[in-house]
């Protein structure tokens, strides 16, 4: 048996003697998510393949909505038109911390009231919401060194 696999930990460690990553509470992930302004948005290609894109995001934590601004006919947009599950990834303010954010997205299109044989303008602004239903994320608390 190596080394590495006959090593026992206390809880909360790791076999090398770290702390273990601990899971963030709703309020901590909302916070987060506030005080940030850019992720990383998850849509599935019709291959089932995940699409990521770098996104700015504004983040209601009473509604518990996602906004960001894209193009009609931008692929994120037509993806998520397809299907509308999504999740966005959010970096802390260390690189052991992040916030995902999980829901269905919805697009909101201004022009979807137009006069039938008017065309879109191809650089038209549309908005995604996304209702979110499942916060989850974590942080690793390295202690301070002197």
């Amino acid at each position: 048996m190596s080394e590495y696999l006959a090593t026992e930990t206390t809880p909360g460690t790791t076999p090398n003697d770290g702390p273990a990553p601990r899971a963030l509470t709703d309020q901590e992930l909302s916070e987060l998510l506030s005080q940030q302004q850019f992720g990383v948005l998850a849509s599935v290609r019709r291959t089932g393949h995940p699409h990521l894109s770098t996104v700015l995001y504004d983040w209601n934590a009473e509604e518990r909505v996602l906004r960001i601004s894209s193009t009609a006919d931008r692929l994120k947009v037509r993806q998520l038109r397809r299907d509308p599950h999504t999740s966005l990834h959010v970096s802390g303010p260390d690189i052991w911390s992040f916030a995902v954010a999980e829901g269905e997205a919805e697009i909101v299109d201004p022009a979807d009231g137009r006069a039938p044989g008017e065309h879109s303008l191809p650089d038209r602004r549309v908005t995604i919401l996304v209702r979110v239903s499942r916060l989850y994320g974590t942080a690793l608390d390295v202690p301070a060194q002197n």
